[in-house]
């Protein structure tokens, strides 16, 4: 996977995790467990999809699918940012492209976003109406959570728009247990959905009509947080 993730400062503020260097190794300390994470756990990987594969299940009709990589300009990330409300460190991301005589079927792109501990990389597929049309989960680094690939739960955030919340206690129902990943799930889809406005719907003239003076809506640790 190509992306940077989420600053691990504003993870780690969020999810109050403690690093405690130890002998030249970091080892985590988990609040809700009351002790340090052991090597297992810090070290569990599930790998469950490659963006080819779930490129696929975004497009399963599409004639063709292409990749390409969305780079953003300053102004670009400073208006996502506001929009949605929480500062992220890339500047670019992975982007497939189904198409089908020509035109457009959506845009799915790969996010990685801070789960409770680690990151977890997904992709969110957009429509050409600005619909999220689905959410994979293609790696799952935590011990626990992992429940937020299943579609019972992600099948929330279909047909969601950057009109939503996308909030847990707002329009998505949380899991117990895996609170953190729901929240950066939700954080990711809708930076998704933004990105995909502001990128391709605005110059084809099918965005938003968000105005973004003194726009802001709530952010990711306020949301994190329960504000």
């Amino acid at each position: 996977m190509s992306q940077s993730f989420v600053s691990w400062g504003a993870a780690i503020l969020a999810s109050s995790l403690v690093i405690i260097p130890m002998s030249h190794a970091q080892r985590i300390w988990d609040d809700e467990l009351n002790r340090y994470l052991t090597p297992q756990e810090m070290a569990h990987e599930e790998i469950y999809l490659s963006p080819e594969e779930a490129a696929k299940l975004m497009f399963p009709d599409s004639q063709t699918i292409r990749k390409e990589i969305v780079t953003l300009t300053p102004e670009q990330k400073d208006i996502i940012q506001r929009r949605i409300g929480w500062n992220f460190p890339e500047t670019s991301f992975e982007c497939y492209i189904g198409e089908t005589d020509g035109k457009i079927d959506g845009w799915a792109l790969i996010q990685n976003t801070i789960g409770k501990h680690k990151p977890m990389t997904y992709m969110v597929g957009v429509n050409p109406d600005g619909e999220v049309i689905n959410v994979e989960v293609l790696v799952y680094r935590e011990s626990r959570g992992s429940e937020v690939r299943k579609k019972r739960f992600n099948y929330q955030y279909e047909g969601k728009t950057v009109y939503d919340p996308i909030r847990i206690n707002r329009d998505i129902i949380n899991i117990s247990g895996a609170t953190m990943s729901v929240r950066s799930m939700s954080a990711g889809v809708k930076r998704a959905l933004v990105t995909v406005d502001e990128v391709y719907l605005k110059p084809m003239g099918r965005g938003s009509t968000i105005d973004m003076v003194n726009h802001r809506e709530k952010g990711f640790l306020e949301s994190l947080l329960g504000f």
